[in-house]
Parts: C-alpha cells; structure tokens; sequence
C-alpha cells in the first residue's frame, strides 16, 4: 500500500519522561489505522504531533512524501488534518453554534457575527453525522457523549483529508457507537486516511485494516487485520500473553455487613433502592445508561441532599445527604469522571493524594509535609502509580495512572467500604488488569466493594454478587454462579428469564 504518513525516527520528551522514544511508521492512504498500547505508551502524542499541537524533540513527519513540520493546529489543519480529541476542550458559555464556528466565524457587514449563518453552518455539521442537537443551548448543557459527537462534528466538518481519532467511543451510548462506526465507514469510501487511537481492541476488528502497536514510546510492529488476534495484540502492548495478566476474583467467604441500605429514593432519580454489602465482597451494580446506577452511590456517599431512606454503616445509620459524615464513617467514591469528579488536574500528585487526608496530616495545626510526602511515595509505589515524580501535575499522567491516583487517596483513609464507579473507563487493557488484581486483594484483605461499570465481562468477573437496576429500581439479583450476560442484559431490559 502507498504510504500517506511517515513517522521516521519521532522522538517527544514532557519533563523528563520521555513520550516517544524513535518512533519510525507509516499509515498508507485511505486506510483506516488503529494505533493502540497500553496508557503512557504514547499513542496521543504521536497524534498530537500529526494535529500540530506538539511539536517533536527530533525526527520528522511526512505527508505524501514531503516533510511537514507543523507549529499550531492552524497550520496542520491548513493541510487537511483534524482531530478528534480524547480530552474534550470547549467553551462552556457559549452556545453549540459558537463552539462549532470558533474562529471562522460567519460575518455580515465585514465585521458583524451572522448568527443566522453560524447556526445553520453548525446545524449543517451537526447533521452530518447524524445528530439533531440544538445548536443554540450552551455547551454546558449537554452530556459528556453529546460534548462528543460535537467534536466529532467539528473534525468531520472541516473536510480534512487525514482525521486523528483519539479514543472517539469513550463517552458513547452503543447506539451512538454504530452511528459513529458507520460514519468512519462512510469516511473511508471518500478516501480519508483515519488513525484510530483505542483502548477497546472489539473496535480494531470492527474498523481498522491494519493495527500498529506502541509500548513504553517505543514502536513495536504492525499487523494486519487478517493476522491480528486478541491475544497476539496483548501480548506486542504488555510483553506477556493475556491469559497470563487477567486473573477471576476468588471470591472469598464475605465477613460482616459493612453497608446497609434501605428504600433509598431520589426524586426523578431512582426510588425504593435496597441492598447489602459485606466485608470482603465484590457487589457488581449493572444496569443500562440512565437507570439510577451512579445516582445510588452519590446518594450513598451524601452527595445527593434530595435523597431519602436508610443508609448504615458498620451498622450505623448516617445522616443521608453529608459527604463529611459518610467519609468520616469510612465510605469512599471513585467517581465516573474521574477528571471533573476525582481529580484537580493542573495540581501535583501529592496534593491530589492528600486532599482528603488533611485532617490526619496536620501537626499543631499545620501540614506536615515531610509525612504528606512519605505517605504519597508510600502509596504510589503500593500501586505502581508511574509519573516523573510526586509534584509533576495530575494532568501529565495517563488515565490508568490518574485512576490510580484517585484509589489511593481513599486507600490511605482505611474505608471500609469503596464504591468504584467505571474504574477502567478510558484506560487500556494492561492498567485494567491492574486495577482489577488491586480490586480483587482489596476485597480479600476486607474490604467491601460496590463495583458500577457498563462492561458486563468486568461485572461478571469480579463480582460475587451482581445487582441490577432498571428505570431507577431494583429490577433483581444474581449470585455469581448463576449470572451470564444473557440473564444480566434480560434483567437490564426488563425481560422475563428464558
């Protein structure tokens, strides 16, 4: 195949960690390429030099054979190069309309906004990719999948000839998936070049035609489609064969009841909600997007004030809707988004890791640093936290490594029961690994354990029991040994079992 793009030699260094190390490929034109590895291994930066939104310590990029080195977005979008970004970057208080039209703004008069044209060119992208959304409601007003299906807009209406797809699906309905899916399909009839950086190796087989992998910012090889397994793309990411790095949760004798709830209701969220957890136990929580998962465990964790019910501790009851009493009782949240709930990203590590913890780090009144540090070191090394160092911002490590970050703030406070909501959301298969064997020895040194997540091989996995949720209620339960997709996915949908 001829080549498009060629990477020859690219080398990226952020503060002493080096991001690609001599990274030399090439995507041939009209295809679509998936580029995957583990988090950290440097796939978003090789996209990100190609966007021009960082430019390369040494090598060199290559389009149709000529040597391009591109200093803004500008000047690689001049050449017909888009991105769709993992990390979504707009403008909060303006309207769709304006978010879409940012910097080539529609003008009457040589100088006034044509506000009439902006919403009809933003309504023309829109409807390219089949959405219908309002283009005159703040972006503030939409959820994390609509923010990207505008930026997916926004990318696919420049008319590039070469569209970086940086973990496109991650916020995604399974509806807005294949509607995504099709319109990648739709791109390559016309000729587009399209990288695809993913995580979700199910999406490489669907999409891409060949699949390049890096690890720790090296380049490792290329495969294509036809010779590319599951096993074999693990094994080029981690250095070790999959079977080797999964492991299933024992399941252990569960001990005491470490939470109780009782007819916990929300208005408009979810209503007469009751369930146990016990030390030592994973309770999987399932249910399809929208029927009150999430919305139980920041009940349950005194973020919702709105709630009412019984929710015991250790046999305890604590006052619903107090955060300060839930975490003092020794209840801990992973958040679903981990960047806007769990983490201040432009901050360091330390402080992130010691937020929570003030109130035990404090000397005569005053922060005890060299102990906040230990304490930070200590926890980062337990689980294998990578980043240049504790002070280096949150912001800098990858996703596996922030998620992370967000457990062992809750680790270093001994809760005694950790509500995990989507804990491998975004990150790649060897981080998940991880976070499930730190999942599995948390739950066998006993600790309880609500584990939310939508992938239900993960549910399956580690739960010793799996509750499911339907239209904001308990729609049933299933112990380990009788649960299978087919039985969750019939609950979840409110069918009766086969």
């Amino acid at each position: 195949m001829e080549p498009l793009i060629e990477f020859a030699g690219l080398t990226k260094t952020f503060g002493g960690v080096t991001a690609l190390d001599g990274v030399s490929m090439s995507i041939a034109r009209g295809e679509c390429h998936a580029l995957v590895g583990e988090n950290g291994a440097g796939k978003s930066t090789l996209g990100k030099i190609l966007a021009g939104i960082h430019r390369p310590d040494s090598g060199s990029v290559l389009i149709g054979g000529r040597r391009e080195r591109f200093h803004s977005p500008a000047d690689a979008a001049r050449a017909g190069i888009g991105m769709v970004h993992q990390e979504l970057a707009f403008c909060p208080d303006l309207s769709v309309a304006e978010n879409l039209c940012l910097g080539r703004y529609p003008r009457r008069l040589g100088w006034l906004i044509d506000r009439r044209a902006m919403a009809a060119r933003a309504g023309q992208l829109l409807a390219e990719i089949g959405s219908g959304l309002d283009v005159r409601q703040p972006m503030r007003h939409l959820s994390t999948a609509q923010e990207q299906l505008v930026q997916i807009a926004a990318a696919v209406g420049t008319g590039a000839r070469i569209l970086v797809f940086d973990e496109p699906t991650s916020s995604l309905s399974e509806a807005e998936v294949e509607h995504l899916f099709s319109l990648i399909d739709g791109l390559r009839r016309r000729g587009v070049t399209m990288i695809y950086v993913t995580h979700r190796l199910p999406e490489v087989f669907r999409l891409c035609d060949r699949v390049s992998v890096l690890r720790d910012g090296r380049y490792v090889g290329t495969l294509a489609r036809e010779e590319a397994t599951q096993d074999r793309i693990v094994q080029m990411m981690i250095g070790r064969p999959l079977a080797e790095y999964f492991a299933r949760h024992g399941g252990g004798q569960p001990g005491r009841e470490v939470l109780r709830v009782e007819n916990l209701s929300s208005p408009g969220r979810f209503r007469g909600v009751s369930f146990s957890v016990r030390a030592g136990e994973i309770v999987g929580l399932a249910g399809l997007v929208g029927a009150g998962r999430s919305e139980v465990a920041r009940a349950v964790f005194g973020l919702d004030r709105s709630a009412t019910g019984r929710v015991e501790v250790d046999g305890r009851p604590l006052r619903v809707g107090s955060v300060r009493e839930a975490m003092r009782a020794g209840v801990a949240l992973v958040p679903e988004d981990r960047k806007r709930q769990g983490l201040v990203l432009m901050l360091s590590g330390r402080f992130n890791f010691s937020l929570p913890l003030l109130d035990r780090l404090r000397r005569w009144g005053f922060l005890d640093k060299p102990r906040e540090r230990r304490e930070t070191e200590s926890f980062f090394e337990r689980l294998a936290v990578k980043t240049a160092s504790i002070d280096a911002p949150v912001a800098s490590m990858s996703g596996g490594n922030q998620q992370k970050v967000v457990l062992a703030k809750w680790l270093a406070r001994d809760s005694k029961l950790l509500i995990v909501d989507e804990p491998t959301r975004g990150v790649d298969v060897g981080a998940k690994a991880a976070i499930h064997a730190l999942l599995d020895r948390l739950a066998g040194a006993g600790l309880g354990i609500l584990l939310i997540s939508s992938e239900l091989p993960e549910v399956l996995n580690l739960s010793d029991r799996i509750l499911v949720m339907r239209e904001g209620r308990m729609a049933g339960e299933l112990r380990r040994d009788r649960a299978d997709q087919a039985s969750l996915l019939r609950l979840m949908a409110g069918v009766a079992p086969a």
